[in-house]
């Protein structure tokens, strides 16, 4: 496995779960978002899935989030 360095990250803890979003450039210059969620199981090993939203795909991203974030009433703008 290629070790792809960090531009930056930020951890989110939220009880059994933490999220991780980790913006990482590739060896061809182009920048992704790599959205990690890690889950404790009740036998105390991790779960872990990922998606990368690469940064041509950045702007229909973040315009359907707004478009969703209405539906949640614990969202403060």
């Amino acid at each position: 496995m290629t070790n792809i360095p960090e531009i930056e990250s930020l951890k989110i803890a939220a009880g059994k779960r933490t999220y991780f979003l980790d913006l990482k450039q590739s060896k061809e210059g182009l920048k992704f978002l790599k959205i990690t969620e890690s889950k404790r199981l009740d036998s105390g090993e991790y779960e872990r899935y990922s998606i990368m939203i690469f940064e041509e795909n950045f702007n229909q991203i973040t315009e359907a989030l707004r478009k969703l974030l209405h539906h949640f009433p614990s969202y403060e703008k």
